[in-house]
C-alpha cells in the first residue's frame, strides 16, 4: 500500500509543483518573512487543547488521517457543531483572497475527517489572520478532485525524484525557496520576461 502524503505536501504541489519537490524531494526548506510570520499562527492553532463556546467544541491540532484516500496530517482546528459534526478551519497569515492550493489543502482535511466521523462535510473555513476574516469554502466535486488529482501529482513526484521546471512567475518572490530554486535562471528564462515588471500582489 502506498504512504500516506501529507495534506502540507498538497498545499505546495497545487502552488508550485517544483516547490514540493524541493520540500519533500530534496528536504530543502528556507523561511522567509511569509513562511516565518505563517509558522507563528501554526504554532498559536497548534498549541492543543480543546474549548467549548455556544454549543460549538474546538479542537487544535487534532492528527487527521484517510487511509481511504492516502493522506495523514494535522488540522489546525477542527469545530465539532452541536450535533457533533465537524468543521475544519486552516489558519492563514495572508489576507481573504481565493487561493486554490489552501482550498485543496482544506478540502483534504475534510476528507479525512468524513472517514474518521463516518460523516459528509459541505463546507469548511479559512481564517486569514492579516485581514482577521473568515472565508467559507464549499466542498465541491471538483475541489474534491482537485485533492485527488494533487495527491497523484506529489505521489508521482515522490516516486521520480525529479524536480519539475521552475514556475517563473511572479510566484516565485512570495516563495522562500527563491534562491535555492533560481528560478530565473537564464536557462529557464522565458523569451522576454522581466521578473520584477508585475507587482506581487499582497500576501
Amino acid at each position: 500500500m502506498d504512504e500516506e502524503i501529507m495534506l502540507s505536501a498538497l498545499q505546495h504541489y497545487v502552488f508550485c509543483p517544483r516547490q514540493c519537490a524541493l520540500i519533500h524531494v530534496e528536504q530543502v526548506w528556507a523561511e522567509n518573512s511569509f513562511t516565518a510570520r505563517g509558522q507563528q499562527n501554526h504554532d498559536r492553532a497548534h498549541a492543543g487543547g480543546t474549548e467549548e463556546r455556544d454549543g460549538t467544541r474546538t479542537l487544535r491540532a487534532l492528527p487527521l488521517l484517510s487511509r481511504q484516500h492516502g493522506l495523514a496530517g494535522v488540522a489546525d482546528v477542527v469545530e465539532l457543531l452541536p450535533d457533533g459534526s465537524p468543521r475544519p478551519v486552516e489558519y492563514k497569515s495572508g489576507r481573504a483572497k481565493p487561493r486554490l492550493a489552501d482550498e485543496v489543502q482544506l478540502c483534504a482535511q475534510a476528507l479525512c475527517l468524513e472517514e474518521m466521523f463516518a460523516t459528509t462535510i459541505p463546507e469548511g473555513f479559512i481564517y486569514h489572520a492579516a485581514s482577521h476574516k473568515r472565508r467559507a469554502v464549499a466542498f465541491t466535486p471538483e475541489l474534491r478532485q482537485a485533492v485527488l488529482d494533487a495527491r497523484d501529482g506529489v505521489r508521482e513526484l515522490l516516486r521520480v525524484r525529479v524536480l519539475p521546471p521552475p514556475a517563473a512567475d511572479d510566484r516565485c518572490q512570495l516563495c522562500s525557496l527563491y534562491d535555492e530554486c533560481e528560478p530565473f535562471a537564464p536557462r529557464d528564462l522565458p523569451r522576454g520576461y522581466d521578473p520584477f515588471s508585475t507587482a506581487l500582489e499582497e500576501m
